[in-house]
C-alpha cells in the first residue's frame, strides 16, 4: 500500500483493518459468522472512509467522511466488547485491538477539531 504512506491515520486505519482481516478469519474458524461480519464491515470501514476524506471534494467533504470514519470506528469498539464478552476472543486479544480502534478515534476527533477549527477561522 503506497497511497498516503507519509500519512498517519491512513497507515494506522490500514493496519487496523488488516488486524480486523485477520480477526475475522480467525472467528471464522469458530463457526462465528454474525458478529465476524459486522466486525469486518465496521473495522475496514475505517480506513475506506479516511481514503476518501483524504481525497475529499472540499474541507466540509473531508469533515464529514472523517465524521463517518468516527462512527465506524465507535460501532467497531462496540463488536469488540462484545465478541469480548461473549468469550469469543480473549481479553489480551481485546486489549490490543481495542487501543488501536480508540487510538484511531483519538486521532480523528483532532483532525476533525483541528479541521473544524481552521475551516471555520477562514470562513
Amino acid at each position: 500500500m503506497n497511497e498516503g504512506k507519509d500519512n498517519i491515520i491512513v497507515k494506522k486505519s490500514y493496519d487496523f483493518a488488516l488486524s480486523i482481516i485477520s480477526l475475522y478469519k480467525q472467528l471464522i474458524e469458530k463457526r462465528e459468522y454474525v458478529l465476524s461480519k459486522q466486525i469486518l464491515r465496521s473495522g475496514t470501514s475505517i480506513g475506506a472512509n479516511i481514503h476518501e476524506a483524504v481525497s475529499g471534494e472540499s474541507k466540509k467533504d473531508f469533515i464529514h467522511k472523517l465524521g463517518i470514519a468516527v462512527k465506524e470506528a465507535r460501532e467497531t469498539s462496540y463488536w469488540l466488547n462484545l465478541l469480548k464478552d461473549s468469550h469469543y476472543i480473549t481479553i489480551t486479544e481485546f486489549a490490543g485491538l481495542n487501543e488501536n480502534c480508540n487510538e484511531l478515534i483519538k486521532i480523528l476527533n483532532s483532525i476533525i477539531l483541528t479541521t473544524k477549527q481552521r475551516y471555520f477561522a477562514n470562513s
